[in-house]
């Protein structure tokens, strides 16, 4: 994959190690430290990407027409110099609700703005008939770093205190910079038709293609109701678990932690499989596997069979979705011009994280009025409702020479 991929490679594993590491720590500093309810809880996990979301509007198209490795590595220095706050505050005795709230939502538009920028480079510095290579390689490092970073997280957190695990992320994103810095060589600038000015129009051209494309429709909603809806759940199965069916917490910790294995295992597959069956088979195939597992959650019992029943759904839904990550995402980048790929991706983003923040919060009402194991079964239900959007994505669409970048046997390009 060449010394460039390699540096890209390399930081991207620093930010999802320390990402990991730091799994719910504002939520753990807010109850450690600021002692906070649930609703606080609550409001700061469903508040900040909500609104980082909503404040990336205008970012995808400004990243557009920008050279996407400075803007990725001014993406990572704004995380950690708004993270570096946290335990700046705390140290002084100052550390409050509101500035959690305030970082959550800079961290969560620059997330969005990154990955934005970043899917574009990718585009540019790996040939096409590669990227499914990359993507896995992106997937089984975020999987290993989810096995390994909430467990040393928690033990951190012990050791060193509530800040420590924010300290830890920071640093990662610094040594993200430095890794994409060092990936070096040229890069042209976009050129843009007509006025250099951001224009209303531009913040609607994501969506506008998303929405007008045979291929990537059906991609983008059944994306955006599958994930939203798994994440739904996991609120009410917490009470569940914690609550009466008597579970502790390092129970529920590891119910979660072991079947991350699996998205570690489908990654690994993603490659060989589409070589054998297809990209849209496969596509079809794994994105129906993860949408089938959910219900299952909703027949948890006490004891060590609901211990094993958690793990077993946990495990099919992990590995399902290690396979098709990477075969959507990449094939995501092939049906994108390169000349709107950081529109496309940071409309996909910020809709998905609305969309997620907002049935999360409705999910939390359905649950107190009905008990969580009806909110579950009832999201394991929806689930099984996207099946049919997966049904359109039957052909393997060409990408058009607009969208093949150049190959990296000819010159460089220059800056």
């Amino acid at each position: 994959m060449g010394r460039r991929f390699g540096w890209l490679w390399a930081a991207y594993s620093a930010s999802a190690i320390g990402t990991w590491l730091a799994f719910d720590a504002f939520s753990v500093i807010a109850v450690i430290v600021l002692h906070a309810g649930p609703a606080e809880v609550a409001l700061l996990a469903a508040t900040g990407p909500a609104v980082g979301a909503v404040a990336a509007v205008p970012l995808g198209p400004w990243v557009e027409f920008r050279r996407k490795r400075p803007v990725m590595m001014a993406m990572d220095l704004a995380r950690c110099a708004a993270l570096l706050t946290i335990p700046a505050a705390y140290a002084l005795g100052g550390l409050g609700l509101g500035q959690l709230l305030l970082v959550s939502v800079i961290v969560a538009a620059a997330d969005i703005t990154f990955n934005a920028a970043s899917g574009a480079f990718l585009k540019t510095l790996v040939p096409a008939e590669r990227l499914l290579t990359a993507n896995s390689r992106f997937e089984s490092t975020n999987w290993t770093a989810l096995v390994l970073g909430p467990p040393l997280g928690g033990a951190a957190i012990g050791v060193f205190g509530p800040v420590a695990t924010v300290v830890a992320n920071a640093v990662s994103f610094l040594l993200s910079a430095l890794g994409i810095r060092a990936v070096g060589g040229g890069e042209p600038r976009p050129e843009r038709t007509g006025v250099e000015r951001l224009r209303a129009a531009d913040l609607l051209d994501g969506w506008r293609y998303i929405l007008t494309s045979p291929a990537l429709r059906p991609l983008f909603f059944n994306n955006l109701a599958v994930n939203a809806l798994i994440m739904v759940a996991v609120p009410p199965l917490a009470v569940l678990m914690l609550g009466p069916l008597g579970f502790a917490p390092w129970q529920y910790g590891l119910a979660f932690a072991v079947p991350c294995l699996g998205g570690l295992l489908g990654s690994r597959l993603a490659r060989p499989l589409v070589a054998r069956h297809g990209q849209a088979r496969v596509l079809r195939t794994a994105g129906a596997l993860r949408a089938v597992w959910p219900l299952g959650l909703a027949f948890v019992g006490p004891g060590l069979p609901g211990l094993l029943l958690v793990m077993a759904v946990e495990f099919g839904v992990i590995t399902s979705s290690g396979v098709y990550n990477p075969v959507y995402a990449t094939r995501r980048l092939e049906c994108t011009p390169n000349d709107r790929v950081a529109r496309t991706l940071s409309a996909w983003s910020i809709t998905g994280k609305a969309t997620t923040a907002a049935l999360t919060a409705l999910w939390g009402l359905l649950a107190s009025l009905t008990g969580p194991r009806a909110a579950i079964a009832l999201a394991g239900v929806l689930l099984l409702a996207t099946l049919p959007l997966l049904r359109k994505e039957t052909t393997t669409v060409r990408p058009s020479p607009a969208t093949v970048p150049p190959s990296p046997a000819g010159p460089p390009p220059s800056r």
